[in-house]
């Protein structure tokens, strides 16, 4: 009797951590504090150049290149965009649905409404989506120069 309720405890001890498994991708993560995405997207100019910690949903990744994701924000329909080089870091389509951790340094691109019409345009096309430009309306973008992350696996 004593061998099976230790052998319950061990299971039970050792189960939560092969089912909470993570993949981690290029740096990983470093930063322990998060940074809750609706603080980097209400005060962009705190964060700018600042490496920061966020967590959240991944809901979508680049399907040419998984080149970048976006990370679901703290309040219901807000992302921010994580961007990495082309091939240094990868990004499975898997990814999308699952839990991550990203660190990365706040980035402001400042475009033209041109620039910004052509780079929404060009995503729309990656997504096979429509694209209307006169839903444009901002020409700064706020996201994340990715250095590392951890995705659950």
């Amino acid at each position: 009797m004593k061998r099976i309720a230790l052998l319950i405890t061990l299971i039970l001890l050792i189960a939560p951590q092969a089912f909470a498994s993570s993949k981690t991708y290029g740096k990983g993560v470093q930063v322990k504090e998060v940074t809750a995405v609706s603080a980097i997207l209400d005060n962009p100019d705190d964060f700018i150049g600042k490496t920061v910690r966020i967590e959240g949903m991944i809901i979508e990744v680049c399907a040419k290149r998984g080149c970048w994701v976006y990370v679901a924000g703290d309040r219901q329909g807000e992302k921010i965009q994580v961007k990495v080089t082309d091939g240094e870091i990868v990004f499975p389509m898997s990814a999308s649905g699952r839990m991550g951790v990203v660190e990365g340094v706040v980035e402001e691109l400042k475009l033209s409404r041109e620039q910004m019409i052509k780079y929404l345009q060009h995503l729309a096309e990656e997504k096979g989506q429509p694209f209307d430009p006169s839903t444009v309306k901002d020409e700064r973008m706020i996201r994340l120069v990715g250095i590392g992350a951890e995705i659950e696996g």
